[in-house]
């Protein structure tokens, strides 16, 4: 299975999120496919986002690699991220991913992105 790659300018990872995914990825078990990022109903900005190990590549999936670790993305999430950056900010307890670049979805507060980020 083949999935379509992923853009510059759909998903972006800047280098301190690559190395923190190289990093994460060594930890886990060798079935283990790559990183989803995906986007769930709900939060106050309408949409909240986040990621998990998979080992699972679906038909429809986009994918991107990074030294090595693949970045998931399937077709519903993608409308929602197009143009994200993810980064890895801050140190220890107060370390995070943050998503950069995240389209405003009509929520009252806000949304996540660099300002508040997304854990």
């Amino acid at each position: 299975m083949s999935a379509a790659a992923l853009t510059d300018s759909e998903l972006s990872l800047t280098p301190p999120a690559q190395d923190k995914m190289a990093e994460l990825m060594g930890q886990v078990e060798d079935n283990v496919e790559g990183i989803r990022v995906f986007a769930t109903p709900g939060g106050c900005s309408g949409v909240s986002f986040g990621m998990t190990f998979t080992d699972q590549l679906n038909d429809d999936d986009r994918v991107r690699e990074y030294e090595g670790v693949k970045v998931i993305v399937d077709p519903a999430t993608l409308e929602h991220i197009r143009g994200v950056e993810i980064d890895f900010v801050g140190e220890g307890a107060e370390a995070r991913f943050v998503f950069n670049n995240l389209q405003p979805t009509g929520g009252g507060c806000g949304t996540c992105g660099s300002q508040g980020g997304c854990s």
